[in-house]
């Protein structure tokens, strides 16, 4: 059966569920089962984040097809995040107890019933429950003492989680950023390569060559320091120099360009750039 309030729906499992295989089996079988028995607080964490990848696109990228596929007239349905940085809408196992923690149950009952960037809210919140019962299951099962359990909570939680990138609270670039659009680490430097030099100094080339790679070197550093608490929209990983981002012009978040599948060549065609998440909302208006 089936009661709510207006915030979220909870039920008991019933009967009659078709899921015939449970997640843990499903993933096993796709070819993930790799690194599906972590044993080394690296292992947990690289655990971690694959399944938080996974979610992560469901909640932002592939948000479409996410919201169509909880169908509120389907059973209890759970979204899973796998290691493989896969995500699925499926039936919730039937073994009793589980392999593994199990998400939240019946997240497409509530669908309808909300706005949906409450209910997405709502399914990241329990997502990030269930991304920390999972690592600690792991941690406990193959026996993490307390140092290593420390460890692995501060790796977590030096990550942003799936309600802060899903809501946009992660931490963000406080300046203001161009509206461009594009961003490119290995974008031309040549202006900045004059900066601060008057062009009438009488110092040799090769002297003035090295003072040139100095200041190269310092506006790295600051393009580092300019961009480095920027947050992919879609991943929540940290700007890094050596990738290319790509900025949306209707929400204004930043995002890797591999996560929209934007590459440089692409959005040099762009001239006004929507992401995933702006693009499907326009559509459903």
């Amino acid at each position: 059966f089936i009661t709510s309030n207006k915030n979220f729906c909870f039920f008991k499992k019933t009967t009659n569920l078709t899921a015939a295989l449970s997640p843990f089996q499903r993933y096993m079988e796709g070819g993930g089962g790799a690194h599906c028995n972590p044993r080394t607080v690296e292992e947990v964490f690289r655990d971690f984040k694959g399944r938080r990848a996974g979610i992560v696109r469901a909640l932002t990228t592939d948000v479409e097809e996410f919201f169509q596929q909880c169908d509120p007239e389907k059973e209890n349905l759970c979204l899973y995040g796998f290691p493989n940085e896969v995500w699925e809408v499926n039936l919730p196992a039937e073994e009793v107890p589980p392999e593994l923690p199990e998400p939240a149950l019946g997240i497409n009952f509530a669908r309808d019933g909300m706005q949906e960037k409450d209910w997405l809210s709502l399914v990241a919140v329990h997502s990030d429950a269930w991304l920390l019962s999972v690592s600690f299951y792991f941690g406990s099962r193959f026996g993490l003492d307390k140092a290593d359990r420390k460890r692995l909570f501060n790796m977590i939680n030096e990550v942003p989680t799936v309600f802060e990138v899903v809501t946009g609270n992660a931490k963000k670039q406080t300046k203001e950023k161009p509206s461009s659009a594009i961003q490119n680490g290995s974008k031309s430097k040549s202006n900045s390569k004059v900066r601060g030099l008057d062009g009438k100094s009488s110092k040799p080339i090769q002297a003035k060559d090295e003072e040139e790679g100095l200041e190269e070197e310092e506006e790295d550093e600051e393009d580092e320091d300019e961009h480095g608490e920027t947050l992919c929209g879609a991943c929540g990983d940290n700007y890094a120099s050596d990738e290319f981002w790509i900025c949306c012009d209707m929400c204004e978040k930043w995002f890797h360009g591999k996560c929209v599948k934007i590459t440089p060549a692409r959005a040099e065609h762009i001239k006004h750039y929507k992401c995933p998440s702006c693009s499907n909302k326009r559509a459903r208006t």
